[in-house]
């Protein structure tokens, strides 16, 4: 086990030391990560002094699980690698597959963190900040409960509340856990309610806490388009329903209306043969490989409205950046961005299993396509639209932030 907390000469070291604890941000172990929680941070880099604790999971053989619950069976040991990277500290924990000792093992990873800061001439945190409930969430309230700091949350909707419906056992230490986090920052109002649904309902402070785009940049509505998109690495293809959308454009073909379908996205051989068998079952629907963001845009732009109804979906930042880009957008009720936009003309909310709800919104979309982007036009240029710039995420971040500082202050 290595000890290696190290700070980030390259970034401001003033303000509170707020340290992040997120198993969703590159590094070298894992430079492909999702950008949103290192957007998150950098948005904020003046106003705090940001250490980061990337942790990444590794299996533990069954055979090594064996004798390490053989030694010990209520918490077989913890091993821990880290490495320094310029926002901090990356790290790998060995842990059982299948979420087995899931509790103990990040139990672990807790007194792990907790013990790099009682380390004598370590500055302590002012705060700590699991980057999920189920996960993180565990480490970190109890390296919070160690160190004597307040901790802050957030709520990742589909990881969070695929633990919280698998894992029934946890629920009362994730209870506790959620209630107990000055601050939380769920993604989406519909991870709000289904966890307030199984844990009670919330007291302490809560920030709506969209994903930050790449950039700002809006693009108007192009009235006029006569073909959908989606976008999605091939690889998800399961998880973002390619083989609903196929069956939606069946049922629209079938009653004469044929529709034609890009599909957006890059990936390995074995991907692509996959897709390309689902996308034969699906009339009018085009493998278009991957493209640049601004090809990716263009696209959107001249799309009737781009069709996502994954299975499952945190938050699904493409849904925001197709709204930027001036294209409607049909997403999955219970998920995504589920919440934001109630009764909005443009975003068309459906049943991710039922491919005749997802033909109906897009016949629905071509059919008022006019009325639909402008009421999407007018929302761009509204204050609503506001909560989705960088600017409005920063500002609600920040404030968050400090109110969770505050709770722990003295």
């Amino acid at each position: 086990m290595t000890n290696a907390i190290t700070t980030t000469p390259d970034k401001p070291d003033t303000g509170p030391l707020i340290v992040h604890l997120s198993g969703d941000f590159p590094d070298p172990i894992q430079p492909e990560k999702t950008p949103v929680i290192r957007r998150l941070v950098d948005l904020t880099v003046g106003q705090f002094n940001h250490q980061l604790i990337s942790i990444n999971r590794k299996a533990v053989p069954l055979h090594v699980l064996a004798r390490r619950v053989v030694r010990n069976p209520a918490r077989p040991v913890l091993a821990i690698d880290s490495q320094p990277f310029d926002y901090g500290t990356a790290l790998t924990y060995h842990a059982p597959p299948r979420g087995l000792y899931h509790a103990a093992m990040l139990h672990q990873l807790g007194d792990w963190l907790a013990q790099q800061y009682l380390v004598p001439g370590q500055a302590r945190p002012d705060l700590l900040v699991g980057h999920k409930l189920g996960i993180e969430g565990i480490a970190v309230a109890r390296a919070a409960q160690i160190l004597g700091v307040p901790y802050a949350l957030c709520l990742q909707g589909n990881s969070d509340l695929r633990i919280l419906k698998s894992r029934p056992d946890l629920r009362d230490e994730l209870g506790d856990i959620f209630h107990r986090a000055a601050v939380l920052f769920p993604f989406a109002p519909w991870a709000l309610q289904q966890a307030e649904h199984l844990l009670g309902q919330r007291q302490g402070p809560t920030h709506m806490l969209p994903c930050p785009l790449h950039d700002d940049a809006i693009c108007p509505p192009n009235i006029g388009a006569d073909s959908f998109c989606s976008v999605f690495h091939l690889r998800h293809h399961r998880v973002k329903n390619m083989s609903g959308i196929a069956a939606a454009l069946r049922r629209l073909d079938h009653a004469g209306e044929r529709a034609h379908l890009q599909i957006i996205g890059g990936g390995g051989q074995s991907a692509w043969t996959i897709a390309q068998s689902i996308a034969a079952q699906g009339p009018g629907m085009e493998l278009c490989g991957a493209k640049s963001s601004a090809e990716v845009a263009q696209v959107m732009n001249g799309s009737i409205a781009m069709v996502l109804p994954s299975r499952r979906e945190s938050f699904g930042l493409v849904f925001i950046e197709a709204l930027m880009a001036g294209c409607p957008v049909i997403y999955p009720a219970g998920a995504a961005i589920d919440g934001y936009f109630d009764d909005a003309l443009f975003a068309l909310r459906v049943d991710a299993t039922n491919p005749d709800a997802i033909a109906a919104a897009m016949r629905h979309a071509r059919d008022h396509q006019a009325e639909i982007k402008q009421a999407l036009a007018l929302w761009q240029e509204s204050e609503d639209a506001q909560q989705f710039r960088r600017t409005a995420i920063a500002q609600t971040f920040t404030a968050g932030l400090q109110q969770a500082l505050v709770s722990g202050a003295g």
